[in-house]
């Protein structure tokens, strides 16, 4: 019997790449003649370059040329220019426009010379004198000068409904607490670079560390004025991003640069300090207020949040609207307001908001129920809703009641003691703790072509990218499946700005939007295929239709007598053709986005265990139940879960961006001082996909999977912390300070 791909575990197509070192990545790619650039950074967080010497730099045998704003070449002049295809509100950071610094780490310099060490050591030789302002990178001082800024599409609060100050106020039982989550910055393994090859006459390829590849083209072109067939940008591997990767950062424009005004190729790398110089999770301060009656019957919401963003652009994201979607309330209230710091602008970071704005409002209902002495698990499933009450759509599907339940089922919830510092083990004490999470599930505009040859031999493509959640996989099993071929006949290809159109990979959407080009371009090959088989002299489908036939190992055969068939080969010769290609576009149904509202759902359950002598946490168990739609690969969608629940662990106990404010710096720039997991960190992860149909979200039933598993992980584990030591802290990552001290984290 025929065993289909989509929703077997298959192996990464690119995974033996991936592991011998076969896959190429930006910084790999190599050209005759490549010189290699260095950036220099500044010093002062806010103020102006009075002077910046390179007379030393440019005497090292080796150095090719120095760019400072003083001799940069011609650029557009508009900011406009600039902006991204994500770019927020606001004017986009410009490097090397003129002398002005607007944050610490900002790019003034870039030495070009002939190979990265002395391009290195020459930009040691370049001095700087600086005008220093007076600067503000504390979000705490400027609270007060908090504004509602323009949101980016769907990013500002719901509406607020009810009245939730009056109902506040009438409730008998109510909790309220200020909530803080350090900055985090992205630290995937493959830093970010491009590597810029010049190919005469003005023409340049370009291999970028990016997640859209169309993004950074139509960038390069919108700045330097060139044409769309005078760049090809070029991305096949991804070593991680986690959204650092949405954006074309400096290191792009400064290689191009170099580039087109050397007339050679140029490679730009970021060092690990260097990572720390631009995007990043924004700080924000954030208010929760709840509300119940005796019996746990919400009754209000309110939740307030200021966040950080840059002097030159606003950046917002969906925070304080989880709160007001994941339980039935009558009475909401939610703010959100910017306050300008002199850093460079936030960016989306894995689930941009939700774990932010999800660990207060799901710490609040764990510190609610404690009040209520009620179980956590019964309280989410009392004040379960039915509908998106921020907006009035029933959902798409929504299995989060069945996710909670098999996940306490497995978990274990049942033995839990609801008595904090009720269970402990030699000098551990141990908590379980509980949350759920949301995450948007979307589908983008995405185009991909399919091309079958004669020899039964397929190849789909589409500009989207691989940043590590198997797409290429994916593409390959969706393909396989449309026209019943092996999955080694399928070659996937994507990261190439001369593929079809695709938007940037983020979302989650990818496999709902690329999947669903795929299998819409390998179907109108079907389509020409079985015309072909049809006009066969006598042909066994002759009165045939297509729902009438399948398509598997090399044939079409009709499905009531798989003995009539026409061989894919016989098919395409009787056509007089040797290869059939179909591009088409997928897009998202107008219709379900105006009447419904999409999500996936998760239930995390966790188990840590506190040293209590020495505030050592460690999360030993955890059981993530995921309801996502369809799961076109379990072994690849488990990974993308183990993934994000370790991004979540991070978030909860180690990571943390420490500036200091009188210099206006992160200090702990690398991965020896910024803390993230590691093996001896990560214990048991138990992942659960629930079933759930869903054939509104995207025609392939996929709602996507790479950032609902970090939504409900931090505030589980901070609700599990409370568990084992009676402590609410409301401030992550909860390190051991945090657990020894003497007073709640508020």
């Amino acid at each position: 019997m025929y065993e289909t791909h989509v929703g077997s575990p298959r192996n990464r197509v690119d995974g033996r790449k991936k592991v011998t070192g076969a896959a190429p990545y930006a910084a790999e790619f190599t050209a005759p003649d490549l010189a290699q650039g260095y950036v220099v950074n500044s010093a002062i967080a806010k103020g102006r370059i009075t002077a910046i010497d390179v007379k030393d730099a440019l005497a090292v045998p080796g150095v090719i040329q120095v760019f400072t704003h003083k001799n940069r070449p011609r650029t557009a002049w508009r900011s406009t220019a600039y902006q991204d295809e994500v770019a927020p509100p606001g004017k986009p950071f410009r490097p090397l426009y003129d002398e002005k610094v607007h944050y610490s780490g900002q790019p003034i310099a870039l030495v070009v010379a002939e190979d990265f060490e002395i391009a290195r050591y020459a930009a040691s030789l370049v001095r700087v004198s600086y005008e220093a302002e007076k600067h503000q990178t504390d979000l705490t001082k400027v609270v007060g000068e908090a504004y509602v800024p323009k949101y980016r599409t769907s990013m500002g609060p719901p509406s607020p409904r009810g009245d939730a100050e009056a109902a506040f106020g009438r409730a008998p039982v109510k909790v309220e607490g200020s909530y803080r989550i350090a900055v985090e910055h992205h630290n995937p393994m493959e830093p970010h670079a491009s590597t810029v090859v010049w190919e005469g006459d003005g023409r340049i390829t370009v291999y970028d560390k990016i997640q859209g590849v169309q993004n950074t083209q139509r960038y390069i072109t919108q700045i330097f004025g060139l044409s769309t067939k005078d760049v090809q940008v070029i991305s096949p591997y991804v070593g991680g991003a986690f959204g650092s990767g949405l954006r074309p950062q400096y290191q792009l424009f400064l290689a191009v640069m170099a580039s087109l005004e050397l007339k050679r190729s140029v490679r730009v790398v970021l060092t690990r300090d260097q990572m720390f110089t631009f995007t990043y999770r924004p700080d924000g301060l954030q208010e929760v207020a709840m509300a119940a009656n005796e019996d746990g019957t919400l009754q209000a919401i309110r939740h307030d949040l200021v966040a950080g963003t840059s002097q030159f652009e606003d950046f917002t994201e969906q925070t304080v609207g989880w709160s007001g979607m994941t339980y039935h309330c009558e009475n909401y209230k939610g703010s959100y307001k910017l306050s300008k710091l002199d850093t460079y602008t936030p960016g989306d970071m894995r689930a941009p908001g939700a774990p932010t704005g999800l660990f207060p409002s799901e710490s609040a209902v764990d510190e609610l129920c404690d009040k209520l002495g009620m179980d956590p698990l019964k309280f989410r499933l009392k004040n379960y809703n039915q509908i998106d009450e921020a907006t009035g759509k029933p959902f798409t599907s929504k299995e989060l009641r069945a996710a909670l339940q098999l996940g306490a089922e497995r978990f274990g919830w049942s033995k839990r003691n609801h008595k904090p510092r009720s269970m402990k083990e030699g000098n551990e004490l141990i908590g379980w703790g509980m949350a759920v999470g949301m995450w948007e599930a979307a589908m983008q505009k995405t185009a991909a072509r399919a091309t079958l040859t004669i020899d039964g031999k397929l190849e789909v493509a589409s500009a989207s990218a691989d940043i590590g959640t198997g797409t290429y996989t994916i593409m390959a099993q969706i393909a396989a499946d449309a026209l019943g071929l092996p999955i080694e006949k399928v070659t996937p290809l994507l990261g190439d700005s001369s593929l079809p159109n695709a938007p940037v990979e983020g979302g989650s959407w990818g496999a709902a939007s690329t999947g669903t080009a795929v299998e819409l371009a390998c179907h109108a090959v079907r389509e020409k295929l079985f015309g072909y088989a049809r006009g066969i002299n006598d042909s066994p489908l002759g009165d045939a239709k297509v729902n009438e036939v399948q398509f598997r190992e090399g044939r079409i055969a009709l499905i009531s007598d798989p003995s009539r068939f026409v061989t894919i080969q016989d098919a395409m010769v009787a056509g007089g053709v040797d290869r059939i290609v179909a591009e088409e576009t997928a897009a998202p149904s107008k219709t379900t986005m105006l009447k419904y509202s999409s999500y996936a759902h998760s239930a995390a359950f966790v188990e840590v265990r506190v040293d209590e002598e020495l505030g050592v946490v460690r999360v030993t168990r955890v059981v993530q139940a995921i309801a996502a739609g369809r799961i076109l690969n379990p072994k690849t969608a488990r990974s993308q879960i183990l993934g994000a629940t370790v991004f979540g662990i991070g978030m909860a106990l180690h990571e943390e961006s420490m500036a200091d404010h009188n210099l206006g710096r992160f200090m702990n720039h690398n991965i020896a001082e910024y803390h993230i997991p590691v093996n001896a960190d990560v214990h048991d992860i138990d992942v659960i996909f629930v079933d759930e149909h869903d054939d509104l979200t995207s025609p392939i039933g996929v709602k996507g999977l790479g950032e609902i598993g970090i939504c409900a992980s931090p505030a589980a584990i901070a609700n599990a912390v409370f568990h084992a030591t009676g402590k609410r802290i409301r401030e992550l990552p909860i390190t051991i300070d945090k657990i020894l001290g003497t007073q709640e984290a508020a």
